[in-house]
Order: structure tokens, then sequence, then C-alpha cells
């Protein structure tokens, strides 16, 4: 055990998120995400049991994100078909847990096609395949420089 690192960072995602370097991208998925797939040569970790904001609060603790991006959290626009249909009110549970780790808030968040993030995600250091049930609740984040 360590003080000040919140439980749910196992060890191994501990060490994953240390080796990290600028601008590596870690995506947290949902649990219909294609993890295995889009993660053929990134390090997937299985979260089974939890959601995503539990996970994304806990790494934003340790985790810096780029600074030298306009956007260095990226989530999954809806589909065409989708708009209108489905509601996504975890982006903004999503914006809230950012805010509290940078202060561009909800500005430091953009969306980009859900193929082109799954693009992205092919080129991810590590893929974090979660149990969330909510839909478009994919997120990737770029990681920053830590400057004391």
């Amino acid at each position: 055990m360590l003080k000040g690192i919140p439980s749910i960072l196992s060890p191994e995602l501990l060490k994953i998120l240390c080796e990290m370097g600028h601008s590596d991208r870690i995506v947290i998925a949902d649990g219909n995400f294609p993890a295995e797939t889009i993660g053929k040569n990134a390090i997937v970790i299985r979260m089974d049991g939890h959601g995503v904001p539990e996970i994304l609060d806990a790494i934003l603790t340790v985790f810096p994100l780029d600074t030298y991006v306009d956007t260095p959290a990226i989530l999954m626009q809806l589909m065409e078909c989708d708009i209108g249909k489905v509601e996504t009110p975890i982006w903004d549970t999503y914006k809230g847990i950012i805010a509290k780790h940078d202060e561009r808030g909800a500005a430091a968040v953009d969306n980009i096609d859900r193929f082109d993030f799954y693009d992205e995600a092919k080129k991810a250091y590590c893929i974090i395949a979660t149990s969330e049930t909510a839909i478009y609740a994919n997120i990737m984040l770029q990681k920053g420089v830590v400057i004391n």
C-alpha cells in the first residue's frame, strides 16, 4: 500500500502510467469497446467491475494532461444515426472530473468521429477495459509533463 494513491490504481496500472511519456495516450474504454481488437499493439488492462468515472478520477490524481495541446481529453462523437436519440450525461461527469484536476476544465475536452477515435486508440500506449454500461463513454487522455 502507498499513501495518497487511490486504491483503484493497481500496481500494474501505476507502472504503466509511470512508463508513459509525454504525449503518450491512454484509453479508458466502456464495456462495449473492442479493447482487445483495437489494443493489439497496446497494453490492455481489464478493470471489470469498475466504471469509467471512478477510474478517470483516480488516474487524473497522478497523471498530468498535456498542456501542449488544446484538448488532451478526447471523447467518441455520436454517430449521425444516434444524434437526438442517445443521451450522453456521462460526458458532463467527465468534464467535472477533469475540471477537478486541470484548470482548463471542459475546454480540455473534444469529440472526434467514432472511426477516427478507433484509429487513434490503435496508437494508444494502453487501453483500460471497464464494465462501464453508459454508451459513448470512452475517453482518451494524452499525457503531459510533470513539472516540479
